[in-house]
């Protein structure tokens, strides 16, 4: 009995250092926690499932709740069905992998995708079924990209940047790289020398020096330029604008976040200033000195200073939330400089106090004038429906057209191309650079038709940039809802509302549009939409919120747009 006690022992002894070992054991390369060991699972994918429509050269993507190992994703485990042959590629994070077909897949025909439970994630943990989704191709050919917008106009600044803000996402390595892809030439045929930045849907030229005065300058973005699915424009975009007889006053700052004395901001606020001409953004971000935040008193806050070379914009992120109930001094010094070398005239001031006690739910992006237009444009603003309402101001700039509204149709005022049209839309791109700048966010599927979502900030991303409604979504819960979108906003006819609920309201919903936001015929959308290009409200859509368009068009046909009240 003794003997085999002790060998009873040493078998739960040896058993006990085995499972030691086991769980000390890891794998450097996986990466992450998984504390439950859960299965991991696709958490959205591209087309959405039955979906319709589909460009036939789309990619085929599938977003993974962890990091998975990319050896396990191969042509046995990711299929494209019938026939389909491509490569497999992923990101960085182990997270998204993509699916490319060799060759664009047949017009309106059905395709299952799939993924096995083959596919292991870097815990060593399979998918627990086989994930599968279906998409129907269109039945034609996918249009080629567009150029919605582009900007300046006549009468500009010689420092100035040039940009232009496409339809969808495009391939930034063939707008970037090419040096004959986006050009700028004057006078003449004489080329400019600069560098071309993309971001989101806007490709932006910024010249080295700033351009010459009375001189007509001639932009052109060539077919070289690509989608993401490798289609090229259909044919040159060339746009011409003309310079000022005069040189450029010093800059200026036109618009601040928060604004100048406000109170009650919220710890996790971010600091925003808008320009009123091109900036050299060495001048901004790299000096520690000229886009300060002190506070309290004279103590300095740690952060990043980020500068938008296409809506000349600065953001100063701090490092840590900001301090409760307390004065903080904002700070742009005269070595913020222009193209040209000219510096602000004086230094830019400005203070804002913080909340007395910690915000529940991030904070709300603040408008400034802009909180008083129902629909502002950048390029034109234009009704055709007798039965359009806006229960607030309608404003253009640089853009001075307003067509098809008599007095029966808004209740506030028009700002065609005003004073009081450029202060807002120097507020809403301080407010659009605000809410892109929002931290944190969680991915979106590339429909959110059928969600309920909580307050948050949510995202789409390089790999899946536009954003679909198809079916109702629903707001629930009192808080700032901020969305973040790469490129398009696109809500389907008839049957696709945005709904709130659980004291959600429409002041507290704010969608940050990359490129241009479509509303379906017969829908009601909720919230303030601010779109770098331009804004179609379709025939009897209702929006309970505001339509801002940076550089483009907004469009109206018998709608019904009610303004949420302003702060």
């Amino acid at each position: 009995m003794t003997v085999m006690h002790r060998y009873n022992n040493h078998i739960w002894f040896i058993a006990f250092l085995l499972l030691i070992f086991a769980a000390g054991c890891s794998d450097p390369d996986k990466t992450g926690t998984n504390p439950g060991l859960i299965p991991p699972t696709v958490i959205s994918e591209t087309p959405p499932s039955g979906a319709a429509g589909v460009c036939p050269t789309a990619v085929i993507t599938a977003t993974f709740s962890v990091a998975m190992q990319p050896a396990t994703i191969n042509a046995t485990t990711f299929t494209v069905t019938p026939g389909v042959i491509g490569t497999i590629t992923h990101d960085t994070t182990n997270t998204i992998f993509t699916f490319t077909p060799s060759s664009a897949l047949a017009l309106s025909t059905q395709y299952t995708a799939t993924i096995t439970t083959g596919a292991i994630d870097v815990y060593g943990i399979a998918l627990a079924s086989d994930f599968v989704w279906t998409f129907t191709t269109s039945s034609e050919a996918c249009a080629p990209p567009t150029v919605l917008s582009v900007t300046p106009g006549n009468g500009v600044c010689p420092s100035t940047a040039v940009t232009a803000t496409f339809s969808e996402a495009m391939l930034a390595s063939t707008i970037i790289s090419p040096a004959t892809t986006f050009t700028l030439t004057g006078p003449g045929v004489t080329p400019v020398a600069g560098a071309v930045t993309y971001a989101a849907s806007t490709a932006t030229f910024t010249p080295t020096n700033p351009l010459a005065v009375s001189t007509l300058y001639t932009a052109t973005i060539t077919t070289g330029a690509q989608d993401l699915n490798g289609d090229a424009l259909a044919s040159n975009k060339v746009w011409t604008f003309t310079t000022a007889a005069a040189a450029c006053a010093p800059p200026t700052v036109v618009s601040v976040a928060p604004p100048d004395l406000a109170v009650g901001i919220c710890p996790s606020t971010l600091v925003v200033a808008t320009f009123s001409e091109a900036m050299n953004p060495a001048t901004i971000i790299s000096p520690a000195t000229t886009f300060t935040l002190t506070g309290p008193g004279v103590t300095p806050v740690a952060g990043t200073v980020t500068y938008d070379v296409s809506s000349y914009a600065a953001t100063f992120t701090p490092t840590s939330p900001l301090a409760l109930d307390t004065l903080y001094t904002a700070t742009i010094t005269t070595g913020a400089q222009d193209l040209g070398g000219n510096g602000l005239a004086s230094d830019k001031v400005w203070t804002f106090t913080t909340a007395a006690t910690a915000c529940t739910t991030i904070p709300p992006v603040p408008l400034g004038s802009a909180c008083s237009f129902g629909i502002l444009g950048g390029s034109t603003v234009t009704n055709s429906g007798t039965s359009t309402f806006v229960s607030g101001n309608i404003g253009v700039w640089p853009g001075s057209a307003i067509t098809g509204f008599t007095p029966s149709n808004y209740s506030g005022t028009l700002d065609a191309g005003n004073a009081a049209a450029q202060t807002a839309q120097g507020d809403l791109t301080t407010a659009y650079n605000f809410a892109a700048g929002a931290a944190g966010g969680a991915v979106l599927p590339a429909n959110i038709g059928g969600e309920t979502l909580a307050p948050g900030v949510y995202k789409t991303t390089s790999a899946q940039p536009s954003l679909g409604i198809t079916g109702n979504l629903t707001l629930s819960g009192n808080g700032v809802y901020i969305f973040q979108i790469v490129s398009t906003l696109t809500t389907a006819a008839t049957n696709s509302d945005v709904t709130l609920s659980g004291g959600a309201t429409s002041g507290d919903v704010f969608w940050q549009v990359g490129s241009s936001a479509t509303l379906g015929t017969s829908t009601t959308f909720a919230g303030t939409i601010m779109a770098q290009a331009s804004i179609s409200l379709g025939t009897n859509a209702t929006l309970n919120g505001r339509a801002l368009a940076r550089t483009g068009a907004v469009t109206l046909l018998s709608n019904q747009v009610t303004v949420p009240p302003c702060p």
